[in-house]
C-alpha cells in the first residue's frame, strides 16, 4: 500500500492507516508494536532499531519510512530529531514522537521539520496527564506565589536519562503559564547544602529515579496552614502506546504542522 502523503490525502476513512515504529526492541516499542497490532484501522507496516541492531521482523530505516503513513518514535533525543529532518526531506512521513531530554537546538529543529511535514511531539502521551496539565495551569492561576509554594515531583525507573522529566517540566510550565511567568527564571532544579531555602515565587523540582517506576507526577501547592495535591500514576505503559497511537490516527492526512496532545484530544477548542 502506498503512503498517503505520496498520493494525497486519505482518499477513505476506511483504508487502514499504516504505522512504522522505531526503537522497535526497546520497551515502549514493543508496547506500541502489540497496540497497533490489535487496532483494526491500523496495520503495522515496519518496525525498526538502532543501525547495526538485527532482530525478527526488523527492516532499514529507510525502508521503514517508505512503508507507512507515519512513524511513531519514542527513542532518544538524538535519534528523533534526525528522523524528523529525514521524514521532512522526504516530504513524509507524518510523525509522532516522545523523544524527551531535546536541547533547545534539537526542540528548533522539530519545529523546523513540522514546516514541511504534520509532528505530534509531547513528553507525555496520557490523557490523564493532559488533564492534569489543565488542572495545574488554572490552580497556579489561583493560588498566587505570596502564599502558595509549588513543587513538581517526579519518578522513574532507575533507565531513564534526562530529569527532570518532560513531563515534569510540562508540569512545571504550566504552572509557570498559569502564574504568567518564565518557568527558566523561577526554576529551583536542586537544593543543597546549609543554606536551602525556597526562593519566593520558585516552581521546585524533585527527582527520584528507582526500580521499575512507569511514571509518577505530583504538583504539590503549599500554604502555612493547607496543601493541595494533583497527582497522576501510570501503572503500564500500554496507556503512553494508546495515546500515541491516537496521535497517530488523528495525524494522519493533517497538514504541515507542530501538534501536540492539546490538540490531539481537542482541548485547544474549548
Amino acid at each position: 500500500m502506498t503512503p498517503w502523503w505520496r498520493n494525497g490525502p486519505l482518499a477513505s476513512s476506511d483504508a487502514p492507516i499504516t504505522i512504522a515504529i522505531a526503537g522497535a526492541l526497546g520497551r515502549m516499542g514493543q508496547a506500541l508494536g502489540r497496540t497497533v497490532e490489535s487496532n483494526p484501522r491500523l496495520r503495522l507496516a515496519a518496525r525498526f532499531d538502532r543501525p547495526g541492531v538485527e532482530g525478527e521482523g526488523l527492516v532499514s530505516r529507510d525502508a521503514a519510512l517508505d512503508a507507512c503513513d507515519v512513524l511513531i518514535d519514542f527513542t532518544t533525543a538524538d535519534a528523533s530529531t534526525e528522523l524528523a529532518r529525514l521524514c521532512a526531506e522526504r516530504g513524509g512521513p507524518a510523525l509522532v514522537t516522545g523523544a524527551t531530554g531535546m536541547s533547545p537546538e534539537q526542540i528548533e529543529q522539530i519545529g523546523k521539520a513540522a514546516r514541511r511535514i504534520p509532528v505530534v511531539r509531547t513528553g507525555n502521551f496520557s490523557l490523564g496527564v493532559n488533564v492534569l496539565l489543565g488542572l495545574v495551569g488554572q490552580a497556579a492561576q489561583r493560588l498566587g506565589p505570596d502564599d502558595w509554594d509549588i513543587e513538581v515531583f517526579e519518578a522513574h525507573h532507575r533507565h531513564k536519562t534526562d530529569a527532570p522529566s518532560g513531563t515534569g517540566l510540562m508540569l512545571g510550565q504550566a504552572a509557570a503559564s498559569g502564574r504568567g511567568v518564565d518557568l527558566n527564571a523561577v526554576s529551583e532544579r536542586a537544593r543543597d547544602g546549609l543554606d536551602a531555602r525556597r526562593e519566593p515565587g520558585a516552581i521546585g523540582f524533585s527527582v527520584m529515579r528507582g526500580g521499575g517506576i512507569v511514571g509518577e507526577h505530583s504538583v504539590v501547592f503549599a500554604a502555612e496552614d493547607e496543601i493541595v495535591t494533583l497527582s497522576h500514576s501510570a501503572r503500564d505503559r500500554t496507556l503512553f502506546a494508546k495515546g500515541a497511537v491516537r496521535a497517530a490516527q488523528w495525524l494522519a492526512g493533517r497538514p504541515a504542522g507542530l501538534y501536540d496532545m492539546q490538540d490531539v484530544l481537542g482541548f485547544r477548542t474549548v
